[in-house]
């Protein structure tokens, strides 16, 4: 794999922030010729750089004013209960985010509901019938003081 260099990175950021822009325009951002542009975002498509792109939707147009975070500990932590758990979880489309985390709890669920009802109906039906969920602790978020998924580049 090719090392970045000043234009890949270039290429990178100006992506990130505007997915959509044509080649041409993105010539244009990166002082390069068209053909080069592509030819360097084919590559770093190909080499993983790139993975996707998507459109970033509003919360409160779709009725999904309530962002949660809910801190979920397991009954026991054995290979079964961690597959069986993600796999349940992967199928739950308020969950926005899910990670296993290390400390004092397993897994960290960022999900997105219409609000305080929403949630607790979210609770008892989605993540309490969870496999394996012994315990949970939500934080509900008052402000969204800094949101994005853009990586320094």
């Amino acid at each position: 794999m090719k090392e970045l260099d000043r234009l890949d990175r270039k290429i990178l950021r100006t992506l990130q922030k505007e997915g959509r822009l044509t080649n041409i325009e993105l010539a244009d951002r990166v002082s390069l010729s068209p053909t080069a542009t592509a030819e360097r975002v084919r590559r770093l498509t190909r080499d993983g750089f790139i993975i996707g792109y998507m459109a970033i939707l509003s919360p409160e147009k779709l009725g999904r004013n309530l962002l949660v975070f809910i801190e979920v500990k397991l009954d026991r932590t054995t290979p079964d209960v961690f597959d069986a758990f993600a796999s349940a979880v992967k199928r739950s489309d308020d969950v926005m985010e899910c990670h296993m985390v290390a400390g004092g709890f397993d897994y960290l669920v960022k999900a997105r509901v219409a609000g305080m009802e929403a949630y607790r109906q979210f609770l008892s039906e989605v993540i309490l019938p969870l496999p394996g969920v012994r315990e949970t602790h939500t934080y509900a978020v008052m402000e969204e003081v800094k949101t994005g998924s853009a990586l320094p580049v």
